[in-house]
């Protein structure tokens, strides 16, 4: 089993900037694949940014065209944390953003949109205009 516990959302006004965490637990390596979604109300789940593994402590990212330049993702692995790192922040980025990952799907042949084992409980990021 893995756990994930994602925290550092909140109110952020348009233009602005957050960085979301999310700590990994349980039976998780370094090859596990990881990625960012995001669901506002009434919409679909979204993706975001995924991080495949490459091989030692090396890994592939991919991202949603909407966040490309906007949004960094990457993981510390020391800390066994997954990071999300969001600059110039738009109203339409309002939403709960979740963690995913999977021990299974991992590698440049895994699709960075999953499917994902593991899941968090999700963090609320409002964006003011």
């Amino acid at each position: 089993q893995v756990q994930l516990v994602e925290s550092g959302g909140g109110l952020v006004q348009a233009g602005g900037s957050l960085r979301l965490s999310c700590v990994v637990s349980g039976r998780t390596s370094n090859r596990d694949s990881m990625a960012w979604f995001r669901q506002a109300p009434g919409k679909e789940r979204e993706f975001l940014a995924a991080l495949r593994w490459v091989g030692s402590n090396t890994y592939y990212k991919d991202y949603a065209d909407s966040v490309k330049g906007r949004f960094t993702i990457y993981r510390d692995n020391a800390k066994n944390t997954l990071y999300l790192q969001m600059n110039t922040q738009k109203p339409e980025d309002t939403a709960v953003y979740y963690c995913a990952a999977s021990t299974q799907n991992i590698g440049l042949l895994a699709s960075p949109l999953g499917p994902y084992d593991y899941w968090g409980q999700g963090t609320q990021v409002t964006v003011s205009s």
